[in-house]
């Protein structure tokens, strides 16, 4: 298993999300501190928030809150610290339902 930074596993995340002809978007709310760092939207109607963290590191507390908080909602939330991992998450949010 290689070590990638933050930086190298987001932009992975965001080429196999654009291969997938979908989007990873930076997530940035200034106002409400602890989101998720990429908001991911597949074609259909899926979509997914994604942290990305370094190999072994975790959320803050405050960030497994908003997590929480999000999967409350009923959105899929992913914690991604390693590249090998990218395909599993994609799959999974593919296969997730989309709200109506």
């Amino acid at each position: 298993m290689d070590f990638f930074s933050e930086k190298q596993i987001e932009q992975r995340l965001s080429a196999a999300v654009k291969k997938s002809s979908g989007l990873a978007l930076k997530f940035v709310s200034p106002s409400f501190a602890g989101m998720p760092d990429r908001l991911v939207l597949l074609p259909d109607g899926k979509m997914a928030f994604v942290e990305v963290k370094v190999l072994g590191k975790k959320p803050r507390p405050l960030q497994v809150k908003r997590h929480e908080m999000l999967r409350a909602l009923g959105f899929q939330v992913f914690i991604l610290d390693c590249a090998s991992d990218i395909p599993g998450v994609m799959e999974k949010i593919a296969k997730g339902g989309k709200l109506t």
